[in-house]
Parts: structure tokens; sequence; C-alpha cells
């Protein structure tokens, strides 16, 4: 069996010798493409492959064609939008993520964020803290519950929405459940997005919802930025001269945030959320794991395409 390492943005060093022991351990061949510019590359690469670990890589139907031999495809990190389901299922492939190997880094980001975004960019002038501020947090999720973790050690008062958890779970880990999104844009003055790019969550963080929040309001995203409607935001910050908006994942219109709002926009060069050495190695060997578990025992616990 072989498995094959495919990342535009390659893993940490020690990543990948934690994933090469896992699969030769286990008796699998490993292979390794990393930094690659070309499709055609990729489709080259997975010809012969078992076994595919990716990380934000596009893996479509074209690329279930080329790999005649697939079998499972692991994303290591908790997104998966980066995944045709569809083709993947119709080509008889199992697909994995890793759900909270990357989100102790996630939270710590969104803290050094907004640190940064409440003392002014660190342009020198009078900021304010995150002390005795409400923090809203959207979904909550493993990342979700580390924000909350994290920012409860600043002494911020935090308060969290998820559709799809109870509230009494919200409440075991002494945050506040309200009873909808837009309860939760009304009542606090920061918000971290933690939802996934879906068919519903797509451009949700809208006009209407951005502008609900209260003076001096703070909006921060490290999910997706396929859940912002950008047309919306820029709207909202252009009304709305209080408002700031960071995320470590630039918006399609980038250049415009950055000239139109100095001061109150910021965005990471490129996805940083999971840029840490202990998140690649974590996502890493759980993919490896993963695969291993699934090629030997048809451990399918974390399948997102059933």
């Amino acid at each position: 069996m072989k498995v094959l390492i495919a990342t535009e943005k390659p893993f940490a060093p020690a990543a990948v010798e934690g994933i090469k022991k896992e699969v030769l351990d286990a008796g699998y061949e490993l292979a390794l493409l990393e930094k690659y510019t070309e499709k055609k590359e990729l489709l080259d690469a997975v010809a012969d492959t078992d076994a595919l670990i990716i990380r934000s890589d596009k893996i479509d139907n074209e690329v279930f064609d080329a790999a005649k031999q697939l079998k499972i495809v692991v994303r290591a990190g908790a997104g998966y939008d980066n995944v045709d389901l569809t083709a993947a299922t119709a080509h008889n492939v199992v697909v994995m993520n890793t759900p909270g190997q990357n989100s102790n880094a996630v939270a710590e980001l969104v803290l050094g964020l907004l640190v940064f975004a409440v003392r002014n960019f660190y342009n020198g002038k009078t900021g304010t803290e995150l002390k005795g501020k409400k923090l809203g947090i959207l979904a909550f999720g493993n990342v979700g519950r580390n924000v909350a973790r994290i920012a409860k050690g600043f002494g911020m008062d935090v308060y969290a929405f998820d559709a799809f958890c109870p509230a009494s779970a919200i409440e075991a880990a002494e945050v506040k459940p309200v009873a909808s999104r837009d309860e939760l844009f009304e009542k606090c003055d920061i918000v971290s997005l933690h939802i996934p790019a879906t068919d519903e969550t797509r451009k949700s963080i809208n006009y209407d919802v951005v502008t609900k929040l209260p003076k001096n309001g703070v909006l921060v995203n490290t999910a997706r930025k396929e859940v912002i409607d950008e047309e919306g935001l820029i709207r909202a910050l252009s009304e709305r001269e209080d408002l700031k908006y960071i995320a470590d994942i630039a918006p399609e219109r980038a250049a415009e945030f950055a000239e139109k709002f100095p001061g109150r926009y910021f965005a990471t060069p490129k996805k940083m959320g999971a840029q840490t050495k202990e998140a690649n190695i974590n996502a890493g060997i759980a993919a490896a794991c993963q695969i291993v578990g699934f090629l030997k025992d048809g451990i399918t616990k974390f399948q997102v395409n059933k």
C-alpha cells in the first residue's frame, strides 16, 4: 500500500517524520509531494496511490478520476470543504478529517489577533483591554471551546451560540449560551467565527448581522472567508466607523478592505490558524494513524462523506 503526502503548503519537518514512522511501522510505502505548483504534478502523483494525506489542497473529481487505486483521503485539520465529497463517494473513497488537532493553535491565534486589534494594531495610540469585554463564540466545537478556555484567562465574559450544541453543554464549559446568532452579535463586544463553510453558512455573516454588533465591536474570523458576505461587510464598515474586522484569511477583496479601512482591518498574509509546529505534528500524525486504522481494520470514526 502506498501513502502519499501531497501538500502545496508543506507540513513541518517534524510532522513528516512522525507520519513517516506511523506509515512505515505499518508496513506501507510513503511518498511525498511538497510545494507543487501545477495540478498535473498532483494528478501524476496520485495515479498509484492508495491513501492520501492533504492539508488545504483541492481534491476534486479530476483528482479522483486520476487516482484509480485511491481508498482514503485524510484532511489534516478540521475543515474539509477543499475536498469534493460527492466525487469521493462516487469513486468509493472514504474522506476523513482530524478534528481537534489544530484547535489550540487556532484558539491562541484568535486571542493574539484580538489583543492586536484592541491595542489599535500597535500604532502607539491608546487602546483598550480584553478584560471585562463580552466575547461571543459562533459555533462551540473544538476550536470554540479552546477560545473560551483562553478568553476566560483574560477575564472576558464569554457567550456562545451553536445550533447543534445543547445549551447544557455550553453551560458545562462555564460559558453562557444564547438563543440565536443574532442575539450573540447584539450582546457581545467581540464575536469570533468558527462556523464551517457550507451551503447554509456561505455569506451568512452579512450587513444585517454585522451591524448588530454594539459600538466599537470587533469581528474576528479564523473560520473560512466564504462565510463572509464581503459586499455587506464593506458596507457595514463604511457606515459604522467604530467597527473592526480581523481575520487569518484574506478576503477576495483584500486590497479594497485595506485601502478603505486602515486601522480597522487586518488579515494575515495566508491562513495561519494551524501554522504551528505542534498543530502540524498533531494533525499529521493523526492523519497517518487514521489511514493505518482504516486500511488495517476498516475504522471509519472520522469519516465525513457517509
